[in-house]
């Protein structure tokens, strides 16, 4: 019965936001009220676990959610982002493009939502695409794998900071953890992959695209943009300090005297949420006040990137509050009653469990922590499991197979001009990819930790 209960939650989920077109935060609400009344929960504990798991995973993550999302504006705003992948461009050449595009989304990929990384790179790739004279399609599959892969797998992206958060795992572990993984699967996924989508749809590398959709959009002058290495710096610096941190914890660089009083200093320091204050701040500065903007222009773009999240954090809370569902009504722990006599790697079984929720509902990030409420439970009859490689894992299975019920895959296919077919055969073929390979490299990396 609990298989069977799950299984028509995410088919009412499925009708619900595409036959129905109801909106994910209520769907979400909706279906986990359904799943925890059929699962036995009584009536009167139904509305504190919804907001249990809804408040839970916001706490969590709220901050470093709303502080990355104004970083990114401020970035963008300044013309940094379009510093860094200009730079790039020129430093690999014309003949290597396919390389500067992967870096640069890679790079500016961290700091942004996937959507938002998509709409601010594509606009700068069409440029360069109309001065080289090639089709944009050439840089397309790089400067999504770029995208994903540090949506998949590096903090402090929002999608692995809610993913560690729920597993307990330590975050800078898995920044760390993560670049392991990450750059193999850059590199295989992103100008290796892009030969083979040329032999499978060369018509698509022929291809103009069309950016009607996104309106007017601004291309800043040399003179308008900040340089590159403070660009990079403040794009960078809450990897920079979480990735330090994590290096001095495992080396453990404690002596004796004063030195305790300094490490709880950079412990401090290096924490997600003080690493991605302490960034914004230098942001506001570096990509702001010392280009003269005053700081009501600085604001309210910070307030307009608030504002653009405020749907999506609902839509995160509701993914929690389903988590949360689960974990309560017992459902996971019968899952992990049920596989108790099986030898399965926990590594395995997260991704499996992940990979199947994103190919069912679309949005990854719905399907990471929806899998946390489901893998949680199991964890504890495994011995010695390391939540770091798990949460890689659980994003890694995330990112697979973009397809119909994925707006991403309908704003790719516009604005590159695509059919379906098309947009299959690169998109959600790369996609699949990138979830395959980043398990294996996690595979890899459990066996020599």
């Amino acid at each position: 019965m609990p298989l069977l209960i799950i299984a028509v939650g995410i088919a009412v989920l499925l009708l619900l936001t595409i036959k129905v077109k109801l909106n994910t935060f209520i769907s979400l609400i909706l279906v986990s009220i359904g799943v925890a009344i059929a699962s036995g929960m009584g009536l009167n504990k139904v509305v504190s676990t919804i907001e249990s798991g809804l408040g839970g995973t916001l706490g969590h993550i709220g901050l470093i959610f709303g502080f990355g999302v104004m970083l990114g504006r401020l970035l963008a705003d300044a013309g940094g982002a379009q510093r860094i992948a200009l730079t790039l461009l020129n430093y690999f050449g014309a003949k290597k493009l396919d390389w500067a595009v992967v870096c640069s989304a890679f790079i500016v990929g961290i700091a942004l939502f996937f959507e938002v990384g998509l709409i601010l790179l594509v606009p700068i790739l069409f440029a360069i695409a109309r001065e080289a004279k090639i089709s944009p399609m050439t840089m397309c599959v790089p400067m999504l794998a770029g995208l994903l892969i540090a949506h998949g797998f590096l903090p402090p992206h929002p999608g692995p900071t809610v993913i560690a958060r729920e597993y307990g795992a330590d975050v800078g572990k898995v920044l760390l953890y993560g670049i392991a993984v990450g750059v193999p699967s850059l590199i295989l996924c992103g100008p290796l992959m892009n030969k083979v989508c040329r032999q499978l749809i060369p018509e698509a590398f022929r291809k103009e695209g069309n950016l009607a959709s996104l309106g007017a959009t601004h291309h800043f002058t040399e003179e308008e943009m900040p340089g590159f290495g403070i660009s990079f710096f403040t794009a960078m610096l809450p990897v920079i300090l979480m990735a330090v941190v994590t290096i001095i914890e495992m080396m453990h660089l404690k002596a004796s005297g004063d030195a305790g009083i300094f490490y709880n200093v950079v412990l401090f320091f290096g924490n997600s949420t003080i690493a991605m204050l302490v960034s914004l701040l230098v942001a506001i500065y570096t990509m702001g006040l010392s280009r003269g903007k005053n700081i009501n222009q600085l604001m309210g773009s910070c307030g307009q990137a608030i504002a653009g999240i405020a749907g999506l954090l609902l839509i995160i809370g509701g993914g929690g509050a389903f988590k949360q569902v689960l974990i309560d009504s017992g459902v996971g722990t019968y899952i992990s009653t049920l596989v108790s006599g099986v030898n399965i790697n926990p590594i395995i079984m997260a991704w499996c469990v992940a990979a199947f929720l994103r190919i069912c509902l679309g949005s990854a990030t719905v399907a990471a922590i929806s899998t946390s409420g489901l893998v949680i439970p199991l964890l504890a009859s495994y011995s010695h499991t390391n939540l770091a490689l798990i949460t890689l894992a659980t994003g890694a299975g995330s990112c697979i197979c973009s397809h119909v019920n994925d707006a991403s895959f309908w704003m790719i296919k516009d604005f590159f001009g695509l059919t379906t077919k098309e947009t299959l055969l690169s998109w959600t073929l790369m996609s699949t990819l990138v979830s395959i390979s980043g398990l294996v490299f996690i595979l890899m990396l459990n066996m020599v930790l």
